[in-house]
């Protein structure tokens, strides 16, 4: 047993004096330095008991005293002793969906409509305990969020608190590590890993690691500099071989080296893919911002102004694609930020027109004029010339604009010292509030200097900004810096490269920025921006052409792609909408049946997406085709309501909406078949859904001919599905065979509480089955019968169990 140490009064003062995150290193190493051990003995893991006041007591000082100086680098203070409500806990989730796979964040709230999926919440005490007493605690753990959801902010919280001995009490240290960290470093040892955070731990850090319960937490796989390849990185087992990082961390999360440690990864949604699911033992997700959470954020910003909160939520409350995007925390405080500027400019507005905000690009152009006057005040002027203005402007974008676009293009969305001089950044520049209120400054453990944009969404901007001016002079590609022809050059020619390639981005991450791009077109950002970022009426002969381009593009796919639902974003910032409001009136109307073109097709896509009536109950009866609703099979997903009656329906189409309930993705609560030609082939395709769907609560397939076998179909999967409640088979020949099949799953399932069997042959055989069953289910709450053959007897049956039955409220 090696012989624990007694810090002097001197070391514990120098390590309660440090400041500066490289002085809490410092501070950190002596805490964890194990003086005097030598490289064959084990660290004595100290006796824990729970009564102090910093947790789990330990024996050994130092391990008290690491606890007090991480929760000064993480900024404890008695204010903030636990996590908002938001983050006390997360969704468990069984792992990730094809959306947060293949899409842009933003896309991934508008089509979700910012509502989470079903999940069980799990609390940050209990984040890696076993979830039953036959489990083991998970050893990779993956938390996602969309960017601006607050994976960083919930780091900090956790290890806070465990600082404080309120959660992770099974853990003897808990080492915080963010990807910023590690991309300073070109090859690591897990051995260096340890000591990058804190150094000279010597052999001792080694054996704490393998012998005692360590969690190493790694925040922001996103912006890891290098992506994690599983399927070629070579094993390393040797704790003291320097390999790159990625490799590294690959090998941690295969078990390789630190076998025994605990992993907590935080990530955006398309990076955490990189991890195989095989490996991950526990995936949880953030939750958004709740309706009355954004009205909290929103007044914790204006606390003394009740006048301008007002304005302020209620633009937010009458835009639902702006109101939607709030969920994200980040977004609301941008949103809060740039909507408050406008209010409070309100009365010096020249033109009224430019109230309220109606695109993205418009917001952030509203932001972009609070940075500027912030400014201005910052020099001591409230209201500084437009001169200057103008001026601070352009010279923000062409310092970190070509920094943002070309991150963008290599999804680098970190930057340090090196990036900025290749960039030729002024780093003087970066100390103004104009380029704070774009980029944020972070000091990393080895004492170098991080820079990121304040939101993903900034970068995005503020990398549109730079194309859109500089493509009037660049005499090359601006995405590969080659030469281009003579004839080909012009803004035009640079918009075309950027749809192109936006269109072939599987991963969407230049989406939002074409969104940008485009709508500096629009006359109304250019109102706004004209004199400071844009030169008057720049580019706006283009605009026609522009739109022409990009409807364009809606004339390659077959299936309305994610990419395509996009481009109608883009014709929205540039103010052309004639295409959506044609099939908005269409909808209205129900003449959508003769509107069936790939554009047509990707504006109804967009409706299904945006539209507040959507929203409630997408309607498309009587017009829709099997070839069209292929084509849209991967925007219904998201839908919640669905309306499908009176199409001519038959069992493959059954087949293609059977793939979409079965999906990860399904959002479907409610779906009406009604009136269309489904036999038994089709109930059974349905049925296979119903057996992994959690999202559908009602069905309606009345008046169509699923018969006997279709109804069987149904009855097996309603014997295992317990989400749906609500079940419509009138009119569908069921027979008394099918009535039979459905009284045995009514004996076992408890949650259908609505079935609908009128107009199906039913004789007083299936009625007698129906009354067994009534006899022992207590979950059902109305049942239709009418409209049968079930003769004296089966009434006789039916009305001995209604006194048994206590639950059924309506028997018709």
């Amino acid at each position: 047993m090696r012989k624990q140490e007694v810090w002097t009064g001197g070391e514990a003062s120098q390590a309660h004096s440090t400041g500066s995150p490289a002085e809490q290193v410092k501070a950190l190493v002596d805490l964890l330095a194990w003086k005097g051990s030598q490289g064959g003995q084990t660290p004595q893991v100290p006796d824990r008991t729970p009564d102090s006041p910093l947790g789990p007591r330990s024996n050994d000082s130092r391990i008290r005293r690491y606890r007090e100086a991480l929760l000064s680098r993480m900024g404890g203070g008695p204010e903030l002793n636990g996590p908002p409500p938001r983050l006390a806990s997360l969704l468990l989730v069984e792992g990730l969906t094809d959306l947060q796979l293949r899409e842009h964040d933003f896309t991934q709230v508008e089509a979700t409509r910012g509502q989470q999926r079903p999940a069980r919440p799990i609390g940050l005490d209990r984040l890696f305990l076993p979830l039953s007493r036959v489990s083991i605690p998970p050893r990779i753990s993956i938390t996602v969020g969309v960017a601006g959801m607050g994976k960083t902010t919930l780091v900090r919280h956790f290890v806070r608190l465990w600082a404080q001995g309120q959660v992770g009490r099974d853990f003897l240290l808990v080492l915080p590590l963010t990807f910023r960290d590690l991309n300073i470093h070109e090859k690591l040892s897990a051995d260096r890993l340890l000591r990058s955070v804190f150094p000279n731990t010597g052999e001792a850090g080694l054996d704490v690691a393998t012998q005692a319960r360590v969690l190493l937490v790694l925040d922001g796989l996103d912006e890891c500099k290098t992506p994690l390849d599983f399927s070629n990185t070579v094993a390393c087992t040797d704790p003291k071989k320097e390999i790159q990082v990625d490799h590294l961390i690959t090998n941690i999360v295969r078990g390789n080296l630190f076998p025994k440690v605990s992993v907590w990864i935080t990530s955006r949604p398309s990076m955490a893919g990189q991890i195989p699911g095989g490996l991950v033992d526990r995936m949880t997700e953030i939750r958004g911002f709740t309706e009355e959470e954004i009205k909290v954020c929103l007044e914790r910003m204006f606390p003394e102004e009740q006048t301008l909160l007002g304005q302020v939520l209620s633009q937010v409350q009458a835009d639902r694609a702006l109101y939607l995007m709030c969920t994200v925390p980040a977004f609301c405080n941008l949103t809060g930020a740039a909507l408050g500027h406008l209010c409070r400019s309100r009365p010096a507005l020249h033109d009224a027109e430019l109230w309220p905000p109606r695109t993205l690009c418009e917001l952030y152009c509203w932001y972009f004029q609070m940075a500027l006057s912030r400014e201005g005040q910052e020099k001591g002027k409230v209201s500084p010339r437009i001169e200057q203005v103008a001026h601070g402007g352009r010279k923000m974008v062409g310092t970190l604009g070509r920094l943002a676009f070309h991150g963008l293009v290599k999804r680098k969305y970190v930057f340090y010292e090196q990036d900025m001089k290749a960039f030729g950044v002024d780093l003087t520049l970066l100390q103004g509030a104009l380029c704070s209120c774009f980029l944020q400054r972070e000091e990393t453990l080895a004492s170098s200097v991080a820079y990121c944009f304040t939101h993903l969404s900034l970068q995005e901007f503020v990398a549109a900004v730079y194309y859109y001016s500089a493509s009037r002079r660049a005499i090359f590609d601006l995405f590969t810096e080659s030469g281009m022809s003579w004839p080909r050059l012009g803004f035009l020619t640079h918009f075309r490269s950027a749809a192109q390639r936006a269109m072939q981005a599987e991963d969407g991450r230049l989406d939002v920025f074409l969104r940008f791009l485009s709508g500096l077109l629009s006359p109304r950002v250019n109102a706004l921006l004209a004199g400071s970022l844009l030169a008057q009426g720049e580019h706006q002969s283009y605009r026609a052409q522009v739109a022409e381009l990009l409807q364009g593009c809606l004339h390659r796919d077959t299936a309305v792609c994610a990419r395509a639902v996009n481009v109608l974003h883009c014709l929205n910032e540039l103010q052309h909408t004639e295409l959506v409001r044609s099939m908005a009136e269409a909808m209205e109307s129900g003449a959508l049946a003769r509107l069936t073109g790939p554009a047509h097709r990707a504006a109804l896509a967009y409706l299904l997406q945006v539209s507040d009536t959507c929203a409630r109950e997408a309607n498309l009866s009587l017009c829709l085709s099997q070839g069209v609703l292929q084509s849209l099979l991967p925007q219904l997903l998201y839908c919640r309501s669905l309306r499908l009656d009176t199409n001519q329906f038959q069992d493959p189409v059954m087949e293609l909406l059977g793939s979409v309930l079965s999906g990860k993705d399904c959002r479907i609560q409610k779906i009406s078949l009604a009136e269309n030609q489904i036999s038994n082939k089709g109930a059974k395709a349905l049925a296979r859904s119903l057996l992994v769907n959690r999202s559908l609560t009602a069905l309606d397939l009345r008046s169509n001919t699923i018969g006997p076998q279709g109804a069987k179909a149904l009855a097996e999967a309603l014997k295992i599905n317990r989400t749906l409640t609500s079940l419509s088979l009138q009119s569908n020949m069921i027979k008394d065979d099918g009535a039979r099949s459905m009284a045995e799953a009514l004996a076992s399932n408890q949650t259908l509480s609505l079935l609908h069997l009128q107009k199906n042959s039913i004789g007083p055989a299936g009625a007698q089955r129906m009354a067994e069953a009534l006899r022992q289910n207590r979950s059902l709450k109305e049942l239709m019968f009418s409209s049968n053959s079930i003769g004296d007897g089966g009434a006789k049956a039916l009305a001995e169990a209604l006194k048994v039955n206590q639950g059924l409220e309506s028997l018709e």
